[in-house]
C-alpha cells in the first residue's frame, strides 16, 4: 500500500515551529512517565547483570551444571536468545497494540520468568525462566525508549530517552550490589534471580494508571484521548502547535486499519536510510567492545598486581558506577551538543582508550622489554597503564555510544513504523551482542588479547566514519521534521514531492 507522506505546507515546516524552551525538570508529569517507563530499563540492566554472580552458586547447587560448560553457557545465553525474539516481535506488538500494553506484557514476562527461576528445581526449568526473562528484556528494550520519546517535548527528548539508559546501567550496578549482598544468605542465587519480580510488579501497577503514548493514540484515531494526554505536557499555545503538527502528519499517515509490513522498510528509500542509520548505530555499539571491556576488567586489575576475588567483585561495582555516572553526563549533553557530535566525540575517545589497552597487553606479553630484576615494576606499570585505558574507555563510551543509539532509534522512524523499525534495530543490537560474546575469546586465542583490542579499535574507526556519513543530527527536531529530513536525504529537492512508502531507490 502506498500513500503520500508529504505534509501540507511541509516546505516551511522546518521553520514553522515556535520557540521550544521546556527544561528537563520543568514538567513533573513527563518525568513521572519517564520514570515509570524506565523501570523496564532497570529490569533490562538487572537481569542481564545478575546472572554473573548467581551462576557461581547455581554451579554449587546443581552438579550437572558444575560439570557441564554447555549448560552454564546455555543458562547465561538463553536470556539473550529471548531478548532477540522479544525485540523482533516487540516492535510489531508496539505498533499493533500500543506502548502501554507492550510494557505490561514485558512486566508479565519479567515477573513470571523471575519466579520460575527462583523456584527452579533443576537447570532446565532455570533455562526456561531465563528465556521468559529474556523475552521481557527484548520487549522492554524496544518499548521504553519509544514510549518516552513520544511523550517527550522535542527539546529534551534525547535526555529523557537517555534516562532509560541510565536506568539500564543503574540496574546493572544494583545487580552487582545484590550479588554481594546475598552472598551469605541461604538460597543465595534464588534471591538474586527472584527479586527482579518486585520492580516488574511495581511497574505493572504504575502502568495501569498511566496513559498510552499520545502519538500512538492520535495515529489510531483516538484524538480526544491523545489531546487529553498532551494537555498535561504542554501549555495552551504549545498544545495547539503540537496538535497541528500531529494533524498535518496523520492526514497522510496510516490510520488504525494500516497494513504496514516489514517489507516496506526495504521498499522505501527513506525508511531504508533511516533503518540503515539506526541499525548501524546499534551494531557498532556492540562491536566497539563495551561488553568485552566489561568482561575483561578483572584481568586488567590483576595486571596491576591486585589478585583478590573480592576485589574483582568490587571492581564490577566501580565499573558499573562509572558507566552510570557517564550516562548522567550523556543525559546533560545529548540535547545540548547533539546526538551526532556526542557519538563522534565518544568514538574518538573509545578508539584512543582501546589502543592504550591493546598496547598494555602487547607490551606485557613481550618479556624482552623488561629485565628479570625490573620485571615486577615493569609489569605493574603496564598494569596501571591498562587500568587507565579501561577507565578512559568507560568515561568516553558511557556518555555517547551508550545512550545515543537508543535515543536516535526512538526518533528517526515514521509513526506507523516506529515500533517495527525500533524492534528490528534492537534485534540487530542483540544479535551483535551474541556475535561478540561468542567470538571474543576465540579471537583472543588466535591473535592474542592486544591484537584483539586493536581490531576493536579499528572497528571504532569504521564506526566514526559511519556516523559522520550516515547519521544526521536530530537534536531539537519534531518527529515531523525528522521525517522531512529523511525525505530530503533520499530525494534532495524532490523530497516534498515523493511518497514515503512505496518509493524505491
Amino acid at each position: 500500500m502506498t500513500i503520500d507522506m508529504s505534509i501540507p505546507g511541509s516546505s516551511g515546516l522546518l521553520n514553522a515551529v515556535g520557540k521550544r524552551n521546556m527544561k528537563f525538570f520543568s514538567n513533573r508529569y513527563v518525568l513521572a512517565l519517564t520514570g515509570a517507563a524506565g523501570i523496564g530499563g532497570f529490569l533490562f540492566g538487572y537481569d542481564t547483570g545478575v546472572i554473573s554472580g548467581a551462576l557461581l552458586y547455581i554451579r554449587d547447587e546443581f552438579p550437572a551444571v558444575r560439570d557441564n560448560y554447555f549448560l552454564q553457557e546455555t543458562i547465561v545465553s538463553m536470556a539473550l536468545v529471548g531478548a532477540m525474539l522479544g525485540a523482533a516481535g516487540g516492535g510489531w506488538i508496539n505498533d499493533a497494540y500500543g506502548r502501554k500494553k507492550s510494557t505490561l506484557l514485558a512486566d508479565l514476562m519479567f515477573a513470571l520468568g523471575s519466579l520460575v527461576m527462583c523456584a527452579a528445581g533443576g537447570p532446565y526449568i532455570l533455562i526456561l525462566g531465563r528465556l521468559l526473562v529474556g523475552l521481557g528484556v527484548g520487549i522492554a528494550s524496544v518499548t521504553a525508549p519509544v514510549y518516552i520519546a513520544e511523550a517527550a517535548p522535542s527539546e529534551i527528548r534525547g535526555g529523557l530517552v537517555s534516562t532509560n539508559v541510565l536506568m539500564i546501567t543503574g540496574g546493572q550496578f544494583f545487580s552487582y550490589l545484590i550479588n554481594l549482598g546475598f552472598t551469605e544468605v541461604p538460597g543465595t542465587w534464588r534471591w538474586m534471580l527472584g527479586v527482579a519480580a518486585v520492580p516488574a510488579i511495581v511497574q505493572f501497577v504504575l502502568m495501569l494508571f498511566l496513559p498510552e503514548s499520545p502519538r500512538w493514540l492520535y495515529w489510531k484515531d483516538e484524538k480526544a484521548q491523545a489531546i487529553a494526554v498532551l494537555e498535561k505536557i504542554y501549555d495552551s499555545d504549545r498544545l495547539e502547535e503540537e496538535v497541528e503538527l500531529l494533524a498535518s502528519s496523520s492526514m497522510h499517515e496510516f490510520q488504525s486499519d494500516n497494513t504496514a509490513s516489514y517489507l516496506d522498510v526495504f521498499k522505501s528509500k527513506e525508511l531504508r536510510l533511516a533503518f540503515f542509520a539506526g541499525a548501524g548505530l546499534q551494531a557498532f555499539q556492540q562491536f566497539t567492545g563495551i561488553n568485552t571491556v566489561m568482561y575483561y576488567s578483572p584481568t586488567i586489575v590483576q595486571m596491576a598486581g591486585f589478585t583478590s576475588n573480592k576485589l574483582a567483585l568490587l571492581l564490577s561495582l566501580i565499573v558499573a558506577a562509572m558507566n552510570a555516572a557517564g550516562t548522567i553526563v550523556g543525559i546533560y549533553l545529548i540535547d545540548r551538543c547533539g546526538r551526532r557530535r556526542l557519538a563522534l566525540t565518544s568514538l574518538c575517545g573509545v578508539v584512543i582508550s582501546l589502543v592504550i589497552l591493546a598496547m598494555a597487553f602487547i607490551l606485557q606479553s613481550s618479556s624482552s622489554l623488561c629485565t628479570a630484576a625490573a620485571n615486577g615494576t615493569c609489569q605493574g606499570a603496564l598494569g596501571w597503564f591498562a587500568v587507565a585505558g579501561l577507565a578512559l574507555y568507560i568515561a568516553f563510551f558511557s556518555p555517547g555510544m551508550g545512550p545515543v543509539p537508543w535515543a536516535v532509534n526512538s526518533e528517526i522512524y515514521p509513526e506507523a513504523y516506529r515500533g517495527m523499525c525500533g524492534g528490528m534495530s534492537a534485534t540487530v543490537n542483540w544479535i551483535s551482542n551474541l556475535i561478540v560474546a561468542q567470538t571474543f575469546l576465540s579471537i583472543v586465542g588466535l591473535v592474542g588479547t592486544g591484537l584483539t583490542f586493536l581490531i576493536i579499535a579499528g572497528i571504532g574507526v569504521l564506526a566514526f566514519i559511519f556516523v559522520a556519513l550516515y547519521v544526521p543530527e536530530t537534536k531539537g527536531l519534531t518527529f515531523e521534521q525528522v521525517e522531512q529530513l529523511w525525505k530530503e536525504r533520499a530525494w534532495g529537492s524532490r523530497g516534498n514531492c515523493q511518497s514515503l512508502l512505496g518509493s524505491t531507490a
